[in-house]
């Protein structure tokens, strides 16, 4: 049974989607101002094997993650240095052009880790009208009010008039601490109050509404967004633990204040990252972009593979020794992978059971809030389960128990891996890629090569047939600069990716 720890309720449940068979999530996306550090790779990672799983189980998934170029302040304050004209002013272009250059950059980095494309990516100043339109259904049900300012109107959220404000986060309107968190101004109601709408003319980006002009707060986007694409209820929202109050707190008290209907029935928060057990800063030159770590000669895939293995209720910590395991881990499946296409079988037949028995064992794992650590070290104890019946046994641990339910023993210390076998280990090896999205193997099929690398393999095979051995070399390392390393072994040649 799939169980996920909400933290709206503080405990673990029993995940049950409003409509059956089919799963709404909405994840906090970039604020589209910089490039994404690792942190925020990790969250956007977990939101993708999140829905990656959910459609393993056969859900149909709507996905929508928000690109934030309006409306976010420094400090979370009402007031303040917006992180789009900052940006805006220290390059010399528009907060369009910034926003246009850090989402182009942002969709290169999860394209390169292999983050599947959510159903949908709004951006927060294409939804102004959405954002006007929730304003004004809370002033006409009395959860906002006008504050005059600036020489205009601002509008306001009045905390005190949710009276469940703080279920989510725990920060109950009596114990917050007055401009911890936002402004103190004598016109607002409670110091607490948030801004909805903002008017100040010195801001770079305006929009027309119905109570004068100004630009959007920035809790309000997600609230328009969220519900325009998913429905005033969705299932599922994810995101860093620190959005947890105040962002997704006004989430809920606007949304709900605005429909009357529950907003969020699971909210799932993922715990921030340590980089060599501290909090990760650009004064301690320990914050890093998927860019700067693959300058550093790792691969999108092995930083894929470390943010994903600790559980995303546990603060992982982020270091170089971590990154070089999770290379030897990858190493070990690629292993794996290209030993069973090669494989020697002595049967053909349908894939044997315990492929699948394994596949439910991860599976089992996953169901328990996502515990991704068990899932990895279940794939982990099947490879090993494999390799020895390819190994022909051979020592007593070949009568261990491969994982899974009812598993049956491994043959003895004479048996070889039947084509049963390998299928069952292919299938599963499938499984684990459509769930945790590492493409493994190394080997690569030569008839699914470009045209212009099959030329020069030829080539390269033609000079080492005719002894021309130092062109031979010329070609390979031809190949290599392509990505591409060829092998000859007895079984004959072999092709890698590099």
């Amino acid at each position: 049974m799939l169980q996920f720890f909400n933290s709206l309720s503080r405990q673990t449940e029993a995940f049950k989607p409003l409509k059956r068979g089919k799963v709404t999530m909405y994840n906090c996306g970039p604020t589209v101002y910089n490039y994404v550090h690792i942190g925020n790779l990790r969250s956007f990672l977990f939101a993708e094997l999140l829905r990656r799983y959910l459609e393993h189980k056969g859900y149909a998934v709507t996905q929508v993650m928000n690109l934030t170029d309006v409306g976010h302040m420094l400090a979370d304050a009402d007031v303040g240095e917006d992180r789009m004209e900052v940006a805006a002013a220290k390059s010399g272009k528009t907060p369009q052009e910034v926003a246009d250059f850090y989402a182009d950059a942002f969709f290169r980095d999860i394209d390169r880790l292999g983050i599947r494309r959510a159903s949908v990516y709004p951006r927060a100043s294409q939804h102004v009208p959405e954002m006007i339109a929730i304003i004004g259904k809370l002033l006409a049900n009395g959860h906002a009010y006008k504050v005059e300012e600036n020489g205009g109107t601002s509008v306001y959220y009045d905390v005190s008039s949710f009276p469940n404000y703080g279920k989510l986060s725990g920060n109950t309107i009596e114990g917050l601490n007055p401009g911890a968190r936002v402004d103190v101004r004598q016109d607002k109601k409670h110091p607490s109050d948030f801004a909805l709408w903002i008017h100040n003319p010195q801001h770079l980006m305006q929009w027309e509404a119905p109570w004068g002009q100004g630009y959007p707060g920035w809790h309000i986007e997600c609230s328009a967004m969220s519900t325009k694409y998913l429905g005033d209820t969705i299932d599922i929202h994810t995101g860093g633990e620190d959005n947890k109050f105040p962002h997704h707190e006004c989430e809920i008290a606007q949304t709900e204040g605005a429909t009357g209907k529950q907003f969020v029935r699971y909210w799932l928060h993922v715990m921030h990252l340590l980089v060599d057990g501290e909090k990760m800063s650009k004064s301690k030159d320990n914050f890093f972009t998927l860019g700067e770590l693959e300058a550093k000669g790792y691969a999108p895939r092995e930083i894929r593979y470390l943010l994903l293995s600790t559980h995303y209720r546990q603060q992982p910590n982020f270091t170089f020794n971590g990154l070089d395991a999770a290379r030897g881990a990858l190493k070990r499946l690629d292993d794996f992978a290209d030993a069973l296409k090669h494989a020697i079988s002595e049967s053909s037949g349908r894939p044997a059971s315990h492929g699948k028995k394994a596949v439910k064992a991860i599976d089992a794992a996953l169901d328990d809030d996502m515990n991704v650590a068990k899932a990895l070290a279940g794939i982990f104890d099947y490879v090993h389960f494999i390799n020895e019946k390819m190994a022909g046994g051979g020592t007593p641990s070949a009568q261990r128990r491969a994982p899974g339910p009812d598993i049956q023993r491994a043959p003895k210390a004479s048996s070889k891996l039947t084509e049963r076998d390998r299928l069952a280990a292919l299938d599963f090896l499938k499984a684990v890629t459509d769930i945790f999205g590492f493409e493994l193997g190394q080997d690569v099929d030569f008839d699914k090569l470009p045209e212009s690398t099959k030329e020069l393999i030829a080539r390269r095979d033609a000079a080492r047939q005719e002894k021309r051995f130092a062109e031979a070399d010329r070609f390979r390392d031809e190949l290599k600069a392509k990505g591409f390393i060829v092998e000859d072994t007895p079984e004959g040649r072999r092709i890698k990716r590099a």
